[in-house]
């Protein structure tokens, strides 16, 4: 996948093999885990099989998760952008808004325009109809930011025993 997104703060760009120890740094940390089901990684190798996942994402839909690196610093955040989800939601298959950065990045906004990136690439390129996402109900930040990019809370769901909000938004050029 040959892509890059510019932000005011960020580039997107695909993940790849070299960003290994940066998402053990991610992933490993509990706070980043506390609302994704409280299993923070233990190795660098679990973080390799999560980025072989996201790379199979590419070959599989032509989308995936994407890194966000700072402009002025060249620094790894995290991750944000779209996936093509069939897992959380059983019932259905969807595209998937998401975000993860490591904790000293948290309040900085980098979530917020990252996933505004996100959505203008989903539905001015990919041309999705519809973009979705879901936070666990007590994860209020995370809920604060699917509204405030525009996505509209749609009901809730149980996923691995929590209560979640479901959110959805239409491509408006369609």
């Amino acid at each position: 996948m040959n892509l890059k997104i510019e932000t005011k703060s960020l580039y997107l760009r695909p993940i790849n093999e070299n960003d290994d120890k940066d998402f053990f740094e991610l992933d490993s940390n509990p706070k980043v885990h506390e609302f994704l089901g409280n299993n923070p990684v233990t190795s660098v190798e679990q973080s390799r099989g999560y980025i072989k996942s996201i790379l199979q994402q590419y070959k599989d839909y032509g989308v995936g998760r994407l890194a966000m690196i700072k402009k002025d610093t060249g620094e790894f955040i995290g991750w944000s952008g779209l996936k093509f989800e069939r897992e959380v939601r059983k019932d259905f298959d969807y595209y998937d808004l998401g975000y993860r950065l490591k904790e000293k990045f948290w309040g900085h906004g980098y979530a917020t325009e990252a996933t505004i990136a996100a959505l203008n690439y989903g539905f001015n390129d990919l041309k999705l109809k519809e973009i979705c996402a879901a936070a666990y109900v007590k994860h209020k930040v995370s809920n604060i930011i699917l509204e405030k990019i525009g996505l509209e809370h749609s009901g809730t769901f149980n996923y691995d025993n929590e209560l979640c909000n479901w959110y959805t938004l239409k491509n408006p050029n369609l």
